[in-house]
C-alpha cells in the first residue's frame, strides 16, 4: 500500500515561508523625502528665530523703561563733565592736538578801534586755537579741523551778519554791536568779501581775517592788516606733552 504524501496544509501560503509573516503584517510607507521635509524644518527654526528675538527685544525695552531715568540721568551726567571745548571740538570732528599748526592775523574792529586780543581774557582761552604772548592779533591753530567759531567761544565773541557780540570779562556784562538799515558786517579774507558765515572758516597759514562794521574804512583797514607780521610755524614742534599750549 502506497503512502499518500500530502504537502503540508500551509505549504503553499507565502505567510509560512521565513520572513513573509512580518512582510505581511507590516504597513507600507512611503519614503519621505529630504526636499518635502526641509521647509518644515526651515519654518520651525525661523519661527524659533521669531521668538527669541521677541523675548530679548522685551527684556531690552523692559530694562530700558525700568531704568529709564538712571539711564538719561548718566547721558546727561557725562555731557555735563565735558568742557564747552571738548563739545565744540566731537562736535566738529577735530583732529587730535598737534594734527597742524598754523598761524593767521585776524582784526576786529569796533567803533573805529581794534579790539584788543593782546588783554589777559583773550589769551590762550582754548587748546585748539587760541592768543598768546599777549599779541593783539596773532592766532595760533594746533589741530585740522579747527574753526573759528571755537575761538569765538573761547573768548565771548559772536559774529552775526548784522552784529558783532563781545563779553569781555565772560560775566553778565557784554556789548553788542550792529549795524544800521540795510548794512551788514563786513569779513574779509585775504582781502577778499568772506559772504559765508565767518565762524565756520578755519583758517589756514598766514591768513588775514577782518571783521568791522565800518565798511567806509576798508581800504585802511586792509592796509592795517597787511602790516601784522605772521611768524612762519616752527618745522619742529616744542611742545613736549598735550597739556603743554605754548608754541
Amino acid at each position: 500500500m502506497s503512502e499518500d504524501k500530502t504537502l503540508p496544509k500551509d505549504i503553499d501560503s507565502d505567510d509560512s515561508l521565513p520572513g513573509r509573516y512580518e512582510e505581511s503584517n507590516f504597513e507600507y510607507q512611503q519614503p519621505i523625502s529630504p526636499q518635502e521635509t526641509a521647509p518644515k524644518s526651515k519654518s520651525k527654526s525661523l519661527a524659533i528665530g521669531i521668538i527669541v528675538f521677541a523675548i530679548v527685544s522685551a527684556g531690552f525695552f523692559s530694562y530700558y523703561f525700568m531704568n529709564q531715568n538712571e539711564i538719561d540721568s548718566q547721558i546727561v551726567q557725562n555731557t555735563l563733565n565735558m568742557s564747552p571745548e571738548q563739545i565744540l571740538a566731537e562736535q566738529y570732528n577735530v583732529g587730535k592736538y598737534g594734527s597742524d599748526h598754523a598761524h593767521a592775523a585776524m582784526l576786529v574792529v569796533l567803533d573805529g578801534e581794534q579790539l584788543n586780543f593782546g588783554l589777559p581774557q583773550f589769551q590762550l582761552s582754548s587748546k585748539y586755537i587760541h592768543f598768546e604772548d599777549h599779541n593783539p592779533y596773532l592766532i595760533h591753530k594746533h589741530a585740522t579741523g579747527v574753526p573759528l567759531d571755537m575761538l569765538f567761544v573761547s573768548i565771548g565773541l559772536k559774529v552775526t551778519q548784522d552784529c558783532i557780540f563781545v563779553e569781555y570779562d565772560f560775566s553778565k556784562s557784554a556789548n553788542e554791536f550792529c549795524t544800521e538799515g540795510k548794512k551788514t558786517v563786513q569779513v574779509y579774507v585775504n582781502g577778499e568779501r568772506f559772504l559765508s558765515d565767518i565762524s565756520q572758516y578755519e583758517v589756514q597759514h598766514n591768513d588775514r581775517i577782518l571783521i568791522t562794521l565800518d565798511d567806509k574804512s576798508i581800504s585802511k583797514h586792509l592796509k592795517y592788516l597787511d602790516s601784522f607780521k605772521i611768524f612762519d610755524v616752527p618745522k619742529k614742534p616744542l611742545v613736549n606733552s598735550e597739556k603743554d599750549i605754548f608754541i
